[in-house]
């Protein structure tokens, strides 16, 4: 039986085929009778080369058209013209009915938007859809900001009451000790008394006692007045360690920061499509590696990466 049906030529990555007839016993790139014309579907408008009578020729024989070059000739038109044979109408009859036919056809695909309308309308797609991705995490990371300031904040404010208990319990102790102080002092007084009307033989005695006494309440105020000193030291430089500690941390996340921008913008999610699409192109191969992640789900950017790679595969 006869076939009508495509045949592979060209180069690789780069098809043409050619529209034969053949015996369908033989293989795809086989013997053939005849040759009707070029079918390229690479170009945007899918150019095709027929001879139109020598196909309807071959239509008339028997020769029965594979599935894909049957979708070609009812586009041209071929299988509706040998319907209007088979039902015995005249040439002038078959002509008007084409005629009609291709006014139909023609204002048809006008309406119908070309590969490069098609991928044009894809690319805006993608850049609106990459522009509200974009927008999305500028107001989560403003969100997340704005929840970090709060927490410091807090954090702030509990600081500040535990310093503020710290002072009331020094000023406390400080009053515990001037109390202590103020009794030790009444103490002595009342000695002093007693040894006033004790017997005049043991004024001396009494004396002396209260100048040791005097001595060692000196002493003991001396050592209280050190140690209140010592704590306030030790207080000041617990500060001056919390606010270099703070510092430090400040530091350190923002050179976190300034490292995690610094990979960000090796990477293809972060750019508009347009941009990512011009940096796959100057840049060479081996320099691309990581550089379309798998979160990247535009189609132009990864054709782009894919081109490259075919480009680079030729060379």
């Amino acid at each position: 039986m006869l076939r009508i049906r495509l045949q592979r030529r060209g180069r690789k990555k780069r098809p043409i085929h050619h529209i034969v007839v053949a015996d369908s016993r033989k293989p795809r790139d086989g013997r053939i009778i005849e040759d009707l014309g070029r079918f390229d579907n690479i170009t945007p408008k899918n150019e095709l080369d027929l001879k139109r009578d020598r196909a309807l020729y071959w239509l008339k024989q028997g020769a029965q058209p594979s599935d894909t070059v049957r979708s070609i000739f009812k586009k041209q038109g071929l299988m509706y013209e040998m319907h209007l044979i088979r039902w015995g109408k005249s040439e002038e009859e078959i002509e008007a009915a084409l005629t009609e036919w291709r006014e139909k056809r023609e204002a048809k695909e006008e309406d119908v938007p070309t590969r490069k309308e098609r991928q044009k309308a894809l690319l805006e797609a993608e850049e609106k859809e990459f522009q509200k991705q974009l927008k999305k995490k500028a107001e989560e990371a403003a969100r997340e900001k704005a929840k970090q300031e709060a927490l410091a904040a807090e954090e702030d404010e509990e600081q500040e009451e535990d310093d503020e208990e710290e002072e009331i319990e020094a000023s406390d102790d400080e009053e515990a000790a001037a109390e202590e102080v103020q009794a030790q002092e009444t103490e002595a007084e009342e000695q002093e008394a007693e040894a006033d009307t004790a017997e005049e033989e043991d004024t001396q005695e009494a004396a002396a006692e209260e100048d040791s006494d005097d001595e060692v309440a000196a002493d003991s105020d001396d050592a209280e007045e050190e140690a209140s000193e010592e704590d306030e030291a030790e207080a000041e430089s617990d500060e001056e360690e919390e606010v270099e500690a703070s510092e430090e941390d400040a530091d350190e996340e923002e050179e976190s920061d300034e490292d995690e921008s610094e990979v960000k913008a090796k990477v293809s999610t972060d750019m508009l499509a347009k941009e990512a699409i011009e940096y796959i192109e100057n840049t060479p191969l081996d320099e691309l590696e990581g550089f379309v992640t798998e979160d990247e789900d535009r189609v132009t950017v990864q054709r782009a990466l894919e081109d490259k790679q075919e480009q680079d595969e030729e060379e």
